[in-house]
């Protein structure tokens, strides 16, 4: 009657771990830095990997140019890139921490919200050829 009992205690045990280990995971992303750059670095923007936007620099020599636009374009696009490397640098990370925690389906569902897979995950594809 109560030989389950060991196995949910387990299950907890784990859980709380997992717990323990995705609150560590998350602020180690907060010290994760990027940096995304456009117009030949006249606009740097900094960004850490949990995708905030911690720094703007732009060129005083742009303004001269008075093309609002073009900064505008300049911004989004460093913006962009700096997005784009926070989510490489934070799939990278999570796939780190992760990689021992042998979970199944964790590496598929990591995937689906964009943060890449387990380590190795990619090496293992069934349809490649010998």
């Amino acid at each position: 009657m109560f030989k389950g009992l060991g196995n949910i205690a387990g299950m907890m045990k784990s859980a709380q771990q997992l717990q323990e280990r995705m609150g560590a995971m998350n602020d180690s992303l907060a010290d994760v830095r990027v940096e995304g750059t456009a117009g030949g670095g006249m606009v740097t923007i900094e960004a850490t990997a949990q995708q905030k936007i911690i720094g703007c620099q732009i060129e005083e020599a742009i303004f001269a140019a008075g093309d609002r636009e073009m900064i505008e374009e300049l911004v989004v696009s460093a913006v962009n890139q700096a997005l784009e490397k926070a989510k490489q640098a934070q799939a990278e990370e999570m796939s780190r921490m992760a990689g021992d925690l042998n979970i199944p389906g964790l590496g598929e569902a990591m995937q689906k919200f964009g943060m890449g897979g387990m380590p190795g995950e990619d090496d293992l594809d069934p349809t490649d050829e010998p």
